[in-house]
C-alpha cells in the first residue's frame, strides 16, 4: 500500500530525500549545544579564562546558526515535497477515476469519491511531511541526546531507562484506541459530503418544499457525530500530555538529587565524577529526550490517523475498471449497424433479476429506431450498453458487424454519441461546452450543429451570443435549453450512431418535429435510437421498440403496432386525447 503511494512522489524525490538529511544537521547542532555549553561554564567561566569563552562563544553561535539554516532549509525541502505528492496524488487519482466504468463509479459514492480527492489526500500530505521531518527529528534527537548524556555519566542516564518504558507503554495502549475512532470519523465524511451535495443539487426540491429545517438537521446530526468523535479521541490522546510532565519532572528531580550529591562528591574534579557544567547539560538532554519521545507519540497519532485515508486513496488508486480495450482492438467502425443477440444483462453479479433478457434485434445503418416503454424497462439499460459503458453479461452485442468488446473503448465511443436524461452542462462558454464534442470544430460546425437542434435563434439571442457565459451546471439556461445545446454537442462528434435518450422531452412539440426533421434531412447515413415518452416524437421512425420488464415485447412502424400491440395502443390514445 505504501509502495503503491510512494510512486506519487516522482519528480520530488530529491526534496524529499534532502529534508531529512536537513533534518539530522539540525538535531546533530541542537545536541552538541549543551555540550559546548558545559565546556563553557567549566573550563570557561569557572576558570575565568576569557579567552576561552570568546572562543566557545564563537562556536555557540556557529552551531546555533548551523542549526537554523538546516531547519529553514529541512523545512522548504518538505514543504515543497508533501504539496508536490499530494499534487500528484490528486492527478493520479482523478485519472484513475476517469477509466472506470459506470460498474466502478457505481462502487464508489461520489461524495466519497470527492471526499479522497480532498480532505484524505490533505491529512495524507500532512502526514508525508511530518514523516520526512519529524519522524526523522524525534529518533534522531531520542539517540544523540541518549548517547551524549551516557557519555557524561552513565549512572544518571539510567534514570532515562526507568522513565521511556512508562511513555512507550502509554502511547502503545493508546494509539489502537485512537485509531478506531479516525477510521470512523473518516467514514463519517462520506456522508457528510454526501449530504451537502444533495442538498447543493436539490436546493430547488428543498426550498419548495419548505424542507431547509429537516435538511439543516441532518447536516447537524451528522456533524455533531463528526465533533463527538474527534473531541472523543483528543480526550484519550490528552492523557499523553500528563504523563509526559510526570516523567519530565520526576526525571529532573531524580537527576536534581542524584546529580548535585555527585557534584559535592566529586570535590567539583571532572576526572573523578560530575561537574556543574555536565549537570546543567544533563537537564537540557532529559528535555530532549523525553520532548523527543513525546514528539514521536504525536508522530505516531498522525500516521495513525492517516492510516484510513491511505487505505481509502489506494483503494481508488488499484481499483480495477471492468471495461478495458482488448489487446489487438479494432480501430475502425464500418457502418452505424446494430445486432443484438440474445443479450442479457445484470448490473451485478449477485442481482437476482436481469435488468434485460433475451434480446434479438437487428438494426440497419442510418435507419431510426424508438424506444418506448414505462418506467423500469430497462429503456436506458439497452442503449448504455451499445458504447459498452457496460458490458453485457450474456449474449453478444455489435456494432458494424463486430462485437464491441473487440473494439478500442475511445474508437467506440467516439462513433457513438449519447444525449442522456441528466443534460449536463460545463461552466465556462457555450463554445467551450459545444467543442467537447470536437475539440477542433470551426465557427461554421458550431453554428450547423445548432441549426439542427434548433439551438442557434437562442444563442444568437444571447448578449455574447456563443461566447455568452455558462453557470455550473447550465443553472442559466433552461431545460430545453440545455437538452438543445446537448445535443447539439453529440452531432459535432460527427457520430455513425445517435442515442438520444428522453432528450427532448423539455422541449415543446413543434421544435421536437423541427429536430427530427433536420436529422432526416442532415444526417440520413447516423444510426438514430430516440428514447422517448410521447408517441408524437418516435411515430415517424422506421421501426419502433416496445420494451418492457427488460425485454422488447414488440417491435415495427407506427401502424404495425397501432394493429397489433395493445400497449403502444393504449398508449397513443390516451395522448391523442390528451393533446384534444
Amino acid at each position: 500500500m505504501i509502495k503503491r503511494l510512494a510512486r506519487c512522489i516522482r519528480e520530488y524525490k530529491w526534496p524529499a530525500i534532502l529534508s531529512p538529511l536537513c533534518m539530522i544537521g539540525e538535531v546533530t547542532m541542537e545536541v552538541l549545544i549543551p555540550l559546548v555549553m558545559a565546556d563553557l561554564y567549566d573550563y570557561g567561566i569557572k576558570l575565568q579564562d576569557m579567552a576561552y569563552v570568546a572562543k566557545k562563544c564563537g562556536l555557540l553561535i556557529l552551531c546555533a546558526l548551523a542549526s537554523l539554516c538546516f531547519g529553514v532549509l529541512s523545512a522548504v525541502f518538505a514543504a515543497k515535497a508533501a504539496t508536490g505528492f499530494a499534487k500528484n496524488l490528486r492527478h493520479d487519482m482523478f485519472h484513475r477515476v476517469q477509466s472506470y466504468s459506470f460498474k466502478n463509479i457505481d462502487k464508489f459514492s461520489s461524495a466519497s469519491i470527492v471526499t479522497r480527492l480532498t480532505s484524505d489526500t490533505a491529512n495524507l500530505q500532512m502526514s508525508f511531511q511530518m514523516l520526512i521531518r519529524m519522524a526523522i527529528r524525534c529518533p534522531m534527537m531520542l539517540a544523540l541526546a541518549l548517547t551524549m548524556a551516557l557519555r557524561i555519566s552513565t549512572k544518571l542516564s539510567t534514570v532515562y531507562l526507568v522513565v521511556m518504558p512508562i511513555l512507550i507503554l502509554v502511547l502503545v495502549c493508546l494509539v489502537p484506541l485512537v485509531f478506531k475512532i479516525f477510521d470512523r470519523v473518516f467514514r463519517t465524511y462520506d456522508k457528510l459530503n454526501n449530504v451537502v451535495q444533495e442538498n447543493v443539487r436539490g436546493i430547488r426540491v428543498v426550498k419548495s418544499f419548505v424542507r431547509e429545517e429537516k435538511e439543516t438537521e441532518k447536516f447537524t446530526s451528522i456533524s455533531g457525530s463528526i465533533f463527538k468523535d474527534f473531541c472523543k479521541a483528543e480526550k484519550i490522546l490528552a492523557l499523553n500530555g500528563p504523563v509526559m510532565q510526570f516523567c519530565v519532572y520526576t526525571c529532573m528531580i531524580a537527576i536534581s538529587w542524584v546529580g548535585a550529591h555527585m557534584v559535592v562528591d566529586s570535590g567539583n574534579i571532572p576526572a573523578n565524577g560530575l561537574t556543574t557544567g555536565q549537570l546543567s547539560s544533563m537537564f537540557t538532554y532529559t528535555t530532549q529526550i523525553l520532548m523527543g519521545l513525546m514528539n514521536l507519540s504525536i508522530v505516531f497519532v498522525m500516521l495513525t490517523m492517516s492510516r484510513a485515508p491511505l487505505r481509502r486513496c489506494y483503494e481508488l488508486l488499484t481499483e480495477i475498471p471492468d471495461l478495458e480495450s482488448p489487446e489487438n482492438p479494432v480501430t475502425e467502425v464500418a457502418d452505424g449497424s446494430i445486432t443484438f443477440e440474445n443479450v442479457e444483462f445484470r448490473y451485478s453479479a449477485k442481482a437476482k433479476r436481469r435488468a434485460l433478457a433475451e434480446v434479438d434485434l437487428h438494426i440497419p445503418s442510418g435507419s431510426t429506431v424508438g424506444i418506448l416503454g414505462s418506467t423500469g424497462s430497462s429503456k436506458s439499460t439497452l442503449v448504455q450498453l451499445i458504447p459498452r459503458l457496460y458490458d453485457v453479461t450474456g449474449g453478444s452485442l455489435k456494432v458494424g458487424g463486430v462485437d464491441v468488446r473487440d473494439y478500442d473503448l475511445n474508437v467506440l465511443r467516439d462513433n457513438v454519441a449519447m444525449v442522456l436524461q441528466k443534460n449536463v452542462l460545463f461552466s465556462g462558454t457555450v463554445r467551450d461546452n459545444l467543442r467537447w464534442g470536437n475539440p477542433n470544430a470551426t465557427d461554421e460546425e458550431l453554428e450547423q450543429a445548432c441549426r439542427l437542434s434548433c439551438a442557434h435563434e437562442f444563442i444568437a439571442a444571447l448578449p455574447e451570443g456563443y461566447d455568452s457565459h455558462v453557470e455550473q451546471g447550465g443553472a442559466n439556461f433552461s431545460g430545453g435549453q440545455k437538452q438543445r445545446l446537448c445535443i447539439a454537442r453529440a452531432l459535432l462528434k460527427k457520430p455513425k450512431i445517435l442515442i438520444l435518450d428522453d432528450s427532448t422531452s423539455a422541449v415543446d412539440t413543434h421544435t421536437d418535429a423541427m429536430i427530427r426533421k433536420a436529422f432526416a434531412e442532415v444526417i440520413p447515413g447516423t444510426t438514430k435510437l430516440i428514447i422517448a415518452q410521447r408517441v408524437a416524437s418516435v411515430q415517424d421512425a422506421d421501426r419502433i421498440l416496445i420494451m418492457d420488464g427488460g425485454k422488447v415485447v414488440a417491435s415495427g412502424d407506427h401502424e404495425t403496432l397501432l394493429a397489433t400491440s395493445q400497449i403502444y395502443r393504449e398508449v397513443y390514445e390516451s395522448q391523442r386525447k390528451g393533446d384534444e
